[in-house]
Order: C-alpha cells, then sequence, then structure tokens
C-alpha cells in the first residue's frame, strides 16, 4: 500500500481539524474531555457520521460507554481484527492523547477501501469509555467493564466530583463483561501518540510497542484534627498536611532510588481554608515500574515512610489501592507481523503509560503502534504530532490491517 498515491497526507488534516476545537478550553489551549460529558458525545456523533460515511455497516454501543463501528463481514462471524483508542482526556490534555488512534484507525479502513480491498474478517474501529479515568476515577474503565476486569455494580456506584454516579451519566447501569464479543476478536491494534521522547532520539516517525510497565494508583488518607491557625501552638498540631507533604517528597526519592516513576499530582483538603489546619488531606499516588516486584517495593516503601511520618505528626495514614494494572507483553506474533510488514529498523520499545491495550491484552493477542512526539510531553497542552508523522502512522497501521484483514 505505501507506493499507492492514496491522498493519507491531505486525509488526516483535514479529518483532524474537525474534531480539534471540540472541547478545547480557550484559556489553557488543553482539553476538558470528560467521560459521558458533551463534548465525547459530541465527537462520537462525529465518529459514527465518518464511520458510516466510509462503508461501516453498523456503529454500536457495547452498554459499556463503547462504541464499535463495523466493515466488511458481521462481526458474529468472528476472529475479528479491532483498532481504535479513546476519546477522553485528562484535564487541560493534549489532543492527541486518544483520539489520534480513533482518527487513525477510520483513515486506515477508508484507505484501503478507496484501494478497492475486500475484508475477508470483521474489521471494528472502537471509541472506548474514559480510558483517563479522569471524572470517575478508574482508569480504561470501558475496556475494563468489556472484559469482566471490573464489576458493573461497582461501576455503577462510582461517583464523580460533582457526586453524579457513572450509571446517572450513562442512563442505566453498564452491561459489564461481553464475552461473546470479546471471543469474536482475534487482534486488538491500538495506535497512539507517543508519550515521551524515545522516537525523537531515535530519528524514527513511528515505533512498535513491546509491552507496559506494570501501574497503579493508590489513595492516601491523612486524618489530623482541625484547629485554629493562630492560636495553635506548633507543637501543639496534629497537621495531615505536614505528613502529605513528607510523602510527596518519599515518593520522589523512592522512585528514583528504584528506576521508576511515582507521582502524587491531585490533592483535596478538608476543610480547605487559609486560616485553619486541615483535618484530612487526600492525595492520588500514580506509581510505575518496569515489573511488579519493584512497584510492589515502591508503594510499600512510601507507605512504610509515611506511616512513620504520620506516628511523628500525630496523625493516621490509610492506604486503598484504586486500581493495578500487571505487566502486559504484547502478543509476539503481532509484533512480529508489525515488523516484517511495516520496515526493517522500525524501533520497538517499551511504556509505562497506560492503555486500553493493556487491558484487552489479557483477553486477546493485542499490539500497539507509536507516532513521534516532537515535543515528548503528554497529558498536557504541549502534547504534540506532526501530520507528516501521523500520516505515516496511518499508513503502516493500513499496511497492518491489509496484513491481517484484508484480500
Amino acid at each position: 500500500m505505501t507506493s499507492n498515491p492514496i491522498p493519507v497526507h491531505t486525509w488526516f488534516p483535514r479529518l483532524w481539524a474537525e474534531i480539534a476545537p471540540i472541547g478545547r478550553d480557550p484559556g489553557t489551549g488543553g482539553y476538558l474531555r470528560y467521560g459521558f460529558t458533551e463534548p465525547v458525545r459530541e465527537l462520537e456523533r462525529w465518529f459514527r457520521g465518518v464511520a458510516e460515511a466510509d462503508g461501516a455497516h453498523t456503529v454500536v454501543p457495547d452498554g459499556n460507554g463503547n462504541l464499535i463501528a463495523w466493515y466488511g463481514p458481521p462481526p458474529e462471524q468472528g476472529d475479528a481484527v479491532l483498532l481504535g483508542s479513546h476519546f477522553d482526556s485528562v484535564p487541560h490534555g493534549g489532543g492527541y492523547d486518544g483520539p489520534l488512534g480513533i482518527v487513525s484507525a477510520l483513515l486506515a479502513v477508508r484507505a484501503l477501501r478507496a484501494e478497492g480491498r475486500e475484508f475477508r474478517r470483521p474489521v471494528g474501529v472502537v471509541a472506548f469509555a474514559e480510558e483517563e479515568g479522569s471524572r470517575f476515577g478508574v482508569p480504561c474503565l470501558g475496556s475494563r467493564l468489556l472484559t469482566g476486569a471490573l464489576d458493573p455494580d461497582r461501576a455503577a456506584a462510582l461517583t464523580d466530583r460533582d457526586g453524579v454516579t457513572l450509571a446517572e451519566a450513562m442512563g442505566g447501569r453498564p452491561a459489564g463483561a461481553r464475552p461473546e464479543l470479546l471471543d469474536g476478536i482475534g487482534a486488538f491494534v491500538e495506535l497512539h501518540v507517543e508519550q515521551g521522547r524515545a522516537l525523537v532520539d531515535l530519528g524514527a516517525p513511528v515505533g512498535v510497542a513491546s509491552g507496559i510497565w506494570p501501574h497503579g494508583r493508590w489513595r492516601l488518607d491523612f486524618t489530623g484534627e482541625a484547629n485554629h491557625a493562630g492560636t495553635t501552638r506548633m507543637a501543639d498540631r496534629r497537621d495531615p498536611m505536614l505528613t502529605y507533604a513528607f510523602t510527596v517528597l518519599a515518593a520522589n526519592k523512592e522512585a528514583r532510588l528504584r528506576g521508576a516513576h511515582a507521582t502524587i499530582g491531585r490533592v483535596e483538603v478538608e476543610p480547605n481554608a487559609t486560616n485553619a489546619i486541615p483535618a484530612r488531606v487526600r492525595g492520588w499516588l500514580d506509581a510505575r515500574a518496569a515489573d511488579a516486584g519493584t512497584l510492589e517495593a515502591l508503594v510499600e516503601g512510601v507507605r512504610a515512610k509515611a506511616a512513620d511520618r504520620a506516628t511523628r505528626d500525630g496523625t493516621t495514614l490509610t492506604v486503598t489501592r484504586e486500581s493495578l494494572s500487571p505487566l502486559v507483553e504484547f502478543d509476539g506474533g503481532l509484533v512480529k507481523a508489525f515488523r516484517e510488514v511495516l520496515a526493517e529498523g522500525v524501533p520497538v520499545l517499551p511504556t509505562a503509560a497506560g492503555h486500553d491495550a493493556g487491558i484487552l491484552a489479557e483477553h486477546v493477542p493485542t499490539a500497539m503502534l507509536f507516532v513521534r512526539n516532537p515535543t515528548g510531553v503528554s497529558h498536557s497542552p504541549a502534547e504534540a504530532a506532526g501530520d507528516d508523522d501521523c500520516a505515516e502512522g496511518v499508513r503502516r497501521l493500513a499496511d497492518l490491517l491489509a496484513h491481517l484483514a484484508a484480500g
């Protein structure tokens, strides 16, 4: 396909421009695309329109917030090839994280159809729901529900910061595991903007993922005693903010010592008054490492140091694990196919970022393709990808799709 003059280089910027304004904050330039909110609903309507115009015979929800456009033979035939990613963003995040994979999948299908290629296997393009977990706190929520990794009753009761439950946001209880759908998928491929600088340093527009580091989220509740900021002597305070501040520094040190990653980027304070010592501080630890043992040691190291500090501060600490994703090694056959179909010298690299592909990898053969990010920045308005690199990603994805599914 790479020698065929299909105008992907003009298709991509045109299609990208259609979604670029949706959910963008004019002040920061970042995106506010939270799961089950109007910006995501608008993107889903756009998705449906593009897919149907390009020949999708059905565009159907799966009951868990995920939306799938089907091409070729009906999905009931089984052995389908699924492509896609997610539309939602972190608060004020970049535009490429997630949507690039959906737009690229739509265009890969369009490119093959423009060549007159027929699909011998069902082909689906999926838009997963709430991958970032920014609204309801559970990352990869849609794919976890689909695969049965998340109980639908527990999910239905999740609340956002305004007290809205997931069931209310969805308009009903999620369906939960869909084994009949999963059993019909023979391969899943997710294209994603690289969330780092490896491809920049290697001078490569695209790369293949080898796997995903194990990672998780832990809620840290520090409890003390609210009191007056002016009249309470320093020696008499039970200030959970001190314990929290120490824990942020401890997490940084523990991660650096182990060659791992630890981040505390979200915090809630009660009563959150300038002239009051807090009664409670709640923070969230995001921890990632190259292997499960290192991750466990990292989290335990942070917990132990925080607990010791809490004893000295007269506060208490409760640690609650909210999510945990194990080490993911992508399907060796698909990775090999990527390298054979795409070209010699395409780099293969791991990632420390979580993806829906990591959830599906436990159930179906799965692979990922990365597109170069010239800034190396992600989860930020500075996240970027050049149109030429994005078009190259579409071509490579279409090459693999042709290898897997086209006659």
